[in-house]
């Protein structure tokens, strides 16, 4: 590897040991978040609650010497209240803008599906643009500008299902499953002393690897990760069968072939790799398409899963040699 690549590989190296400290567990769910965040994108988390959805992003963000903020999004959200809006100043006799949560490096939106579709629709221009706009001015969001959404997937009581448009504005969709019984065993025991995950964040047992300013240079150490043509067709192969699929109602569009050739070139880098295989591209098909695909309602009633699909369609295109 090249001296660039060899560098983020020690960076992504330490990051992983540090998270390690406060969340158990998780490998995969890290090193998807790292892919998110390498690749200057966003991700929709699933889980039920007290699976430390929150605790990853401020670790993160700690760890990668990045701002956090939280936002609890509710049915009474306003979009101002994400955004900010302007206040008058008597002593000044002008306007001030009074930045709202969103001016953050990484943003954590919590719930997002508990906020009307015009609460949501705040978020499309900062996420797509890296902009706000508020009264009709336009300002810049930090460029690590990164969006950590969660949502509970078995609580749909009260909830607003997000449009297709903002869903596909996600590069993946992680899944944060409860930890394994040797995991809970070991979060448990720390509970009992002074070493919880929280105290361990608030007591800044968690080094930082990296600043801000160099995480943007590290993410161009990417673009020396070399994915063959060969894979590249292999990659559009997949996605536009999903189009095609019998069991899909509406695949995966053009940004769905982005993410997957993005997330594969740094789940690469992750692996410590320089190239692309056509496992990198097997592994991240499932977090890039599985909240893109929508399946025919007659088959899902009957149980078939977007995981299963995704896994028809990786087996029946050709893998490059």
């Amino acid at each position: 590897m090249n001296a660039g690549l060899d560098e983020l590989r020690e960076v992504l190296a330490q990051a992983r040991q540090e998270i390690s400290r406060v969340i158990i567990g998780q490998k995969d769910v890290v090193e998807q978040a790292l892919i998110v965040i390498f690749t200057n994108n966003h991700a929709l988390i699933e889980g039920v609650p007290g699976v430390a959805k929150t605790l990853l992003t401020r670790t993160l963000a700690q760890v990668l010497g990045c701002s956090f903020n939280r936002i609890q999004f509710t049915p009474d959200l306003m979009p101002a209240d994400i955004t900010g809006t302007n206040v008058f100043n008597l002593q000044k006799n002008e306007f001030t803008l009074i930045r709202g949560p969103i001016f953050t490096s990484f943003l954590l939106a919590d719930e997002i599906n508990r906020a009307p579709a015009k609460t949501q629709s705040a978020l499309l221009q900062a996420m797509q643009e890296r902009k706000v706009t508020i009264d009709r001015e336009t300002y810049d969001l930090p460029r690590n500008f990164t969006v950590f959404a969660t949502q509970n997937p078995i609580e749909y009581e009260g909830t607003y299902p997000l449009p297709e448009a903002q869903k596909d504005r996600f590069m993946l969709k992680i899944r944060m499953l409860c930890p394994d019984r040797h995991e809970e065993l070991e979060l448990a025991r720390k509970m009992l002393g002074n070493e919880s995950p929280e105290q361990m964040l608030e007591k800044g047992a968690v080094r930082c690897v990296l600043s801000a300013e160099n995480l943007v240079r590290m993410r161009d150490s990417l673009e020396r990760v070399l994915v063959r043509d060969e894979l590249v067709q292999y990659l559009v192969d997949v996605i536009r069968l999903t189009r095609a699929h019998s069991s899909v109602l509406v695949g995966a569009g053009p940004r769905a072939t982005q993410a997957l050739l993005l997330s594969a070139r740094a789940y690469a880098a992750l692996a410590g790799r320089d190239f692309v295989s056509p496992d990198e591209i097997k592994t991240m098909a499932f977090p890039v398409l599985e909240h893109r695909l929508i399946l025919r309602p007659e088959l899902e009633i009957e149980g078939l899963s977007v995981r299963e699909v995704i896994q028809d369609v990786l087996e029946n295109v050709t893998v490059p040699r």
